[in-house]
């Protein structure tokens, strides 16, 4: 068998929960079904970082941010750093990225693709220099269909959504599928390792009309709210921050649903867009050849916690995101894996099935049931660089009405602020903050929605030792990022 290629299919700030594969009951994903048909899903995968630039150096890397360094969305993939790309040049894949990159700055990270051809949250870069491959349709046209993306209406102080009647084949997911096409009909031939990687569903919210009509608010199903969540003294203050600038709970309800509709709109979006780049693999016959993996890089709240977007925080809905990976024929078809898992192992994972051996580097495991791996109880994630915390006072000196101007005024303080770490299994989370004001434990089992902090009561003591020492241990193993040589043995 030639080297198998790989796609990595990313999207951003998509949460697990938006997709009924992962429990939602009105958001159905067919096409993200179709994959899990043809390869696993993992029902409990974790990301390392829930904010972009560190998730996706991490993904990468395969390792933790404490120990790549980019904990911030302003410190991008260290030029000397080992990642997945070096090591598929080196092996002869042709390299490509379509879509958001915020990962890769170093040009001599850049000289690794063969094919570039990027796109953001709100079209083209201001400079939309391609490689390898042209845009499908002609750059002016592709600006014109994302022109609406600067300009949505503020409905309220925290946030903006709208529709678009851009023509789908030269919008955002829509767009990034018809490129991916072409190059799979263009490269196919070549070993490939392409990174298909859609800003979707992470603002600005607009979707395509005929697809936030899908979502009207009778539709829609509220995740439940506990009113004293963040006045009862039992969240911390960085978790009450949070809230005073995303809070949604006062808002009109047209606005509530209208937004959640959006994010939702753009979910069912992209999955339409997945299925015909799997048709294409099928119709140029190299799907057998082919792993296809499929993530996010974190999570958004949407409606859960009463409030949107995303912070410095823990909850499910920011760090447990949907992963499929696929290779019919050579992985379980139509399995579900259930153990705790994390983005950094899936690197790993494709190099074991591609016979690439991983470097010493790399913190990530190959994933259970794809690879020979054993399960694994318990996942990781962390956030903070180790700057001062940003408290209320901070918050209360920026003018009212906080939302959206306060999250972008406070945003490179609450990225870089503390140290704090989070450990899950199924049945708990556990996340210390040595910067903070107290840590927080959920019972998943009891309280799936992690609507209660019950680090507190004293009937949970063992669960909470036994979570801070598993803490303990992954930060000592993981500390160092980069191995010495070893003697011969």
């Amino acid at each position: 068998m030639d080297r198998p290629n790989v796609i990595v299919m990313m999207c951003d700030q998509m949460k697990a929960t938006a997709s009924h594969l992962y429990g939602n009951t009105f958001c159905e994903t067919p096409s993200m079904a179709r994959l899990a048909s043809e390869g696993v899903l993992f029902q409990h995968a974790i990301t390392p970082h829930p904010l972009c630039m560190p998730a996706r150096i991490s993904f990468w890397t395969s390792q933790f941010p404490h120990s790549h360094g980019g904990r911030r969305n302003e410190t991008p993939m260290k030029a000397d750093a080992v990642h997945a790309f070096k090591i598929w040049k080196d092996a002869g894949y042709h390299c490509g990225l379509i879509g958001k990159n915020h990962c890769f700055e170093a040009q001599s990270d850049l000289d690794l693709f063969d094919t570039w051809c990027e796109l953001g949250h709100g079209g083209l870069p201001k400079e939309p220099a391609t490689k390898g491959m042209d845009w499908i349709f002609p750059v002016e046209e592709i600006m014109d269909a994302h022109k609406g993306r600067h300009a949505l209406p503020n409905r309220t102080p925290a946030y903006a959504y709208g529709t678009t009647d851009a023509p789908i084949e030269k919008y955002s997911s829509g767009l990034l599928a018809g490129q991916a096409i072409r190059f799979l009909e263009e490269r196919g031939d070549d070993p490939f390792a392409l990174w298909l990687s859609f800003p979707d569903p992470h603002e600005p919210w607009e979707a395509p009309r005929r697809y936030a009509e899908m979502f009207p608010k009778e539709k829609i199903a509220l995740p439940p709210w506990r009113e004293d969540e963040f006045t009862d003294g039992t969240a911390p203050e960085r978790n009450r921050v949070l809230h005073a600038m995303m809070g949604m709970q006062n808002d009109a309800e047209q606005d509530i649903y209208g937004v959640i509709g959006a994010y939702y709109g753009m979910v069912r979006f992209l999955d339409d867009s997945i299925g015909p780049v799997l048709d294409a693999l099928d119709r140029l016959d190299i799907r057998k050849n082919t792993i296809v993996v499929f993530c996010s890089d974190h999570g958004d709240c949407m409606g859960e916690h009463q409030m949107q977007c995303k912070g410095g925080v823990f909850y499910d809905c920011l760090t447990r995101v949907p992963l499929i990976v696929s290779w019919p024929g050579q992985v379980p078809e139509g399995a579900v894996d259930d153990s705790m898992v994390n983005l950094i192992d899936i690197v790993p994972t494709v190099f074991a099935l591609q016979g690439v051996d991983a470097p010493r580097s790399m913190h990530g495991e190959g994933l259970p049931t794809v690879t020979d791996s054993a399960p694994r109880d318990a996942a990781f994630s962390e956030y903070g660089a180790g700057g001062r915390a940003f408290r209320m006072h901070d918050l209360k000196k920026i003018e009212k009405p906080y939302g959206r101007r306060a999250l972008i005024q406070s945003l490179r303080s609450r990225e870089a602020e503390g140290r704090r770490k989070m450990v899950r299994t199924k049945d708990w989370k556990y996340v210390h903050d040595p910067m903070g004001d107290k840590d927080e434990l959920y019972d998943l089992v009891n309280d799936p929605w992690e609507l209660r902090n019950v680090v507190n009561d004293p009937a949970n003591r063992d669960a909470l030792a036994d979570l801070r020492l598993r803490l303990a241990d992954w930060s000592i193993s993981t500390e160092d990022a980069q191995p010495v040589p070893l003697p011969t043995p």
